[in-house]
This record gives C-alpha cells, structure tokens and sequence, in this order.
C-alpha cells in the first residue's frame, strides 16, 4: 500500500520547512507519494464590479498557471529527481478545506504544513489557515516551524 502525504505549500520558506520534512519522512517509508499541493486563497468577503466577474475565468487561469509554474513544478521536479514519487495540484479556495478536501480525494494519510501566522486584525477576525486545517482536518496534521 502506497502511503500519500500531502504537503502544503506557499512559496515561503515555512512551505520549504514542510517540504523538508515530508521528505524525510517518506524517505522511511517503503511506498509513499508526495503531493505538493498550493492553494490560492479565495475569499467570500471580495466584492467585484461586473467587469472583473466578466474577467474572473481567464484571472483564475492565469493565476494557477503562475503557481504552478513558479511554486509546485519546481517543488515536485526536485522531488523526482531526488527519487520520490511525487505530483502536484493548484486549486483556488479556502485554504484548510481545500487542502483537506484534496487530501481526501486523493487518499492522502496525512497533511504537512509550515506554520505561518496571519498577524494582527486579520488573525483575530479569520484565524489561520493552518490553525483552521488542524481544527478541521479528516486526516493527522504536522504543522512544521
């Protein structure tokens, strides 16, 4: 049986700590895949005029094609070439349940995460995300610092 961990990333050095460590820890388990998953954060409470509704597709588009480009195909390229079975996976959403929800649809056992704090207003209105993915999550949570 493959075991799937799915690591969190975010661009930042936090997301460079959790890819660290899912690599250490799959590299002692006999079949693992890594997925390195980014989410784009999508919030409810952005209000748009019409014309950027109208725009919203092709915004969305390029906005995966980016990360993809910049975040989770270099990520999962070193992945691979170091040995690893690993893919990656670009979504906009909340970030807690869409790294959870993915993390279902895909079998993952377990999600690793960098600690990242929102800071100020925004923390105290939201929380964050990984605060909100430990509370939530269908599947154990690392959170690396």
């Amino acid at each position: 049986m493959t075991v799937k961990l799915v690591v969190g990333l975010d661009g930042t050095e936090t997301g460079d700590r959790a890819l660290a460590f899912a690599k250490d820890l799959a590299s002692k388990i006999d079949a693992s895949e890594l997925i390195a998953i980014y989410v784009i954060e999508w919030s409810p409470f952005t209000f748009q005029t019409a014309d950027e509704n109208a725009k919203r597709h092709l915004r969305r588009e390029e906005e995966i094609e980016l990360a993809t480009s910049r975040i989770v195909e270099p990520a999962v390229s070193a992945l691979r070439k170091a040995g690893f079975n690993a893919r990656g996976i670009v979504r906009h959403g909340d970030v807690a349940e869409t790294l959870d929800k993915l993390t279902v649809e895909n079998e993952g056992s377990q999600i690793i995460v960098g600690r990242a704090s929102a800071d100020g207003f925004t923390k105290r209105m939201f929380g964050s995300s990984t605060q909100n993915l430990v509370m939530h999550a269908s599947v154990p949570v690392t959170v690396v610092g």
